[in-house]
């Protein structure tokens, strides 16, 4: 029943996606946004996710893409995206591998941390993955907190001035999908000189968390839009 259930909300995404790409035909959502490079660094907090990347104290490069979901007018509240890739350096020659999050403006409490909350302020927004990553204890989401600067707009203009050469620091959590949030680490970003949008693409079902897996009923939920979002206009 799961299977039925989540694949036939899957479909029902790729169909919404595919009208809007009809208008928006690079990027059906999320539209415009910011680049930001930075690092995480994962404390040594004593907790267990069962989820290797967040138990194992350590400092990774980041590399993050702030967006808003529906392109509303500047001064208007929207969903705000935030698109975290964690790059993960292998010894010796091998080129780097990495992981792609995918946080929005949520609430924190349960059951408000699944639903989509529009912003006017990244600063106030909690921002969590919404769907949960299979790690060996069972399932867990992430979520993010500003610390600093307050007072950090969604509208990406208004975004860029505030924030400026300052940099962006995040309190990152995780939790179990009814638990409390436990702190684990810190993400560090600041505006890449380029600033505005850029072609970076992420993808948390073929770029899961390092030691973590997908669920197949959320790769079902997922999977289809997420699919159609990575095609170039005009691709069959």
């Amino acid at each position: 029943m799961a299977r039925i259930f989540s694949g036939a909300i899957g479909t029902g995404f790729e169909v919404l996606f595919r009208g809007i790409k009809q208008v928006r035909r690079d990027r059906p959502i999320h539209t415009r946004g910011l680049r930001l490079e930075g690092h995480v660094v994962v404390h040594a907090h004593g907790l267990r996710s069962g989820i290797s990347w967040i138990d194992e104290p350590g400092r990774s490069p980041a590399t993050a893409r702030i967006s808003r979901s529906a392109g509303t007018p500047d001064g208007l509240p929207d969903v705000v995206g935030l698109a975290l890739r964690l790059h993960h350096p292998e010894p010796g020659p091998a080129p780097s591998t990495f992981s792609d999050v995918l946080l929005s403006s949520t609430g924190w409490s349960f059951p408000g941390r699944y639903l989509l909350l529009p912003r006017l302020s990244v600063s106030r927004a909690p921002l969590g993955t919404m769907m949960p990553y299979r790690g060996d204890d069972g399932p867990v989401l992430l979520g993010a907190r500003t610390v600093g600067p307050a007072g950090l707009p969604s509208s990406l203009r208004a975004f860029r001035r505030s924030l400026g050469s300052s940099p962006w620091h995040l309190g990152l959590f995780f939790a179990t999908p009814r638990g409390p949030w436990q702190h684990f680490g810190t993400l560090t970003l600041n505006l890449d000189p380029v600033a505005e949008d850029t072609d970076l693409r992420f993808d948390a079902v073929l770029h899961p968390l390092a030691g973590a897996q997908t669920y197949e009923w959320a790769r079902r939920v997922r999977e289809p839009s997420y699919a159609l979002s990575r095609r170039a206009p005009g691709d069959a």
